[in-house]
């Protein structure tokens, strides 16, 4: 991990995003901490994760969801090379079907 990212705010920072209790309380503490653009790239990224997981291109990817190709191979990297938190989230949570529904023509 990134020791550059473990200070005190950033600690501090989790421990208030651990005491939130349900979707509606993410939705008030997030909007009051970032952008509405900052929160939808970071769940633009996850989508894009999910995706890659399950095999879809580049080009199918870009065209759900407006990502570029440069979010995409930036998102693989961390996949391919991070530290698996991507796969950790993923077996501890359900994500939408729509996201794992194929577009026409896609394999």
């Amino acid at each position: 991990m990134n020791k550059k990212l473990h200070t005190e705010a950033v600690d501090a920072m989790f421990d208030a995003i651990l005491s939130l209790e349900n979707r509606e309380e993410c939705y008030q503490f997030f909007e009051d901490l970032a952008t509405i653009n900052e929160i939808l790239s970071l769940s633009q990224r996850f989508e894009v994760a999910a995706m890659l997981k399950e095999g879809r291109t580049y080009l199918a990817i870009a065209e759900k969801t407006g990502a570029s190709t440069a979010t995409i191979s930036r998102v693989n990297r961390s996949l391919q090379f991070g530290n698996d938190g991507y796969d950790m989230v993923f077996e501890r949570i359900t994500l939408p079907q729509s996201w794992s529904e194929k577009q026409e023509g896609e394999e």
